[in-house]
């Protein structure tokens, strides 16, 4: 069983063209400081984190740029929608990666946003470099061959 079971998790939001721009070298899991009406519209499962990023503020690592909409029950007491989000990691995880950004050029990517199977908000980080154009094509060729490998199997062992 993988650590990111589908029975053990329910995913709030998903990245899906991370995979498609970026070389993921390596992935982490980091837990996130969120106000009550951000788990409440979290929990919606209508959060975009398709624009977003990791990075350093001061000795910290936050997440930017990801859009958690308001949560319409909450009034006035509502939280601002792409506010700078601290990201939860050990010290050495902090360094490893700010290290990795800003010595070898890596860029840290958020995946998925989900719900633990304690139900704890939790995001998956990749660390990454941007593919080139070439890069891009490669595994768009890639992607098509296996889907066309795939169906010439099932229709050999039909």
């Amino acid at each position: 069983m993988s650590k990111l079971d589908p029975d053990r998790f329910k995913l709030a939001a998903d990245n899906r063209k991370a995979r498609y721009n970026y070389e993921i070298v390596e992935t982490l899991e980091a837990g996130i400081v969120l106000q009550g009406t951000e788990i409440k519209s979290l929990r919606g499962g209508r959060a975009t984190i398709g624009e977003s990023y990791a990075g350093p503020m001061g000795t910290e690592l936050f997440l930017f740029n990801a859009h958690i909409p308001e949560y319409l029950e909450a009034n006035r007491f509502n939280h601002n929608v792409k506010r700078p989000r601290k990201l939860l990691l050990h010290r050495r995880q902090i360094n490893k990666l700010m290290g990795a950004i800003q010595r070898d050029g890596y860029t840290v990517i958020p995946l998925k946003v989900y719900f633990n199977d304690k139900g704890r908000a939790k995001v998956e980080l990749g660390l990454g470099r941007g593919k080139k154009l070439h890069d891009k094509r490669e595994t768009e060729k890639n992607r098509d061959w296996n889907r066309d490998k795939a169906r010439i199997m099932k229709a050999g062992a039909a």
